[in-house]
């Protein structure tokens, strides 16, 4: 609070007193009273109401720094009214019991929310397992049919495999902490395992991949890396142009390990590129290819936050686009 503020709040009852005063002192010259006292009398009432003003404003900022400072230093700022020290007055200690309410109310509000999320992720990742069972037996039974039909069915198998696996995915990135393990990694295991899972896809699309450099060892977990590179395999492949190949390449920064997944697909417009990691943007190329979810970027991005992975991208419309995952080095994990 600055002496600004204090004076611009109580301007009103200030005006008032010192109108006040001076009404009395004029009826105390027209009742006879001598003006040199009245003139004394005015000075020292005066005096002494800015000296209880100047009181008064720097009780309030002591106390105003008092509650900030509190107030800064906690986690869970809803409990502000719980840690405040002891009012001093009436109305501070009216006005805590009405934020104590109100946090009251917010925390049953805030829990009962994290209990229903809780159910519904608990709920999708039981639907996600149960739904793998007859995908699995359709895949049996693909394999018996003719050549073109069972080709024609194991795509679209492949894809409803590819979005039950993504919407478990999205399922775990609330609480992505408690189901990841660091540890030192191949990234030509991590590679070669995405490459394997999005196989069909891949060679049904035509797209060739080439992999260069990826001898390196990285510390990561190589489940939820192996998910992200999908997304990006699964985009390469949709958003394909002529002769469409997909390049895996690492190369190490001192103590980092950078992978560039780079492809010569349609590429990505330059307004849309600082949209792509949005939660449900598909862009124009989503929307004229049709089967976008704008969900694939968005859980690599969210991923990548919580295993301290760079995400960048970089694209140009008709060239192709170029994604890199910059891996910390161990010294640097905060989350091991």
């Amino acid at each position: 609070m600055t002496a600004r503020e204090f004076i611009f709040d109580r301007l009103s009852r200030m005006l008032l007193c010192i109108a006040f005063l001076f009404a009395a002192a004029a009826f105390l010259l027209v009742t006879g009273t001598q003006s040199g006292i009245v003139t004394l009398l005015l000075i020292v009432c005066l005096l002494v109401f800015f000296l209880g003003q100047l009181f008064d404003f720097w009780r309030m900022k002591k106390r105003l720094g008092e509650l900030q400072a509190i107030m800064s230093e906690l986690d869970q700022r809803y409990l502000f009214a719980e840690c405040a020290p002891k009012p001093h007055n009436l109305y501070e200690r009216k006005l805590f019991d009405l934020l104590r309410l109100s946090g009251k109310s917010m925390i049953e509000a805030v829990s009962d929310a994290q209990a229903a999320g809780r159910e519904y992720r608990e709920y999708i990742e039981q639907w996600v397992h149960e739904i793998k069972t007859p995908i699995t037996a359709a895949k049996l039974i693909c394999q018996n049919a003719d050549s073109d039909i069972r080709r024609k069915l194991s795509r679209e198998l492949a894809q409803i495999d590819t979005h039950v696996e993504r919407a478990l995915f999205y399922a775990r990135t609330e609480s992505a902490e408690k189901d990841f393990i660091i540890g030192k990694t191949e990234l030509s295991a991590i590679c070669e395992g995405a490459i394997q899972t999005h196989r069909t896809l891949l060679i049904q699309s035509g797209v060739r991949v080439e992999t260069e450099s990826l001898d390196e060892s990285v510390y990561t977990d190589g489940k939820w890396v192996a998910f992200m590179l999908g997304q990006l395999l699964q985009n390469a492949a949709r958003y394909r142009g002529e002769e469409p190949v997909i390049t895996l390449s690492g190369r190490r920064l001192g103590r980092q390990v950078q992978l560039a997944v780079w492809d010569n697909g349609i590429g990505i417009s330059a307004h849309e590129l600082p949209r792509v990691f949005d939660r449900g943007f598909t862009g124009k190329n989503g929307r004229s290819r049709g089967g976008s979810t704008g969900m694939g970027l968005y859980l690599c991005k969210r991923l990548a936050d919580v295993l301290e992975i760079g995400l960048q991208i970089q694209s140009t419309a008709g060239t192709g686009t170029c994604v890199t995952l910059t891996f910390p080095a161990e010294a640097n994990l905060t989350k091991m």
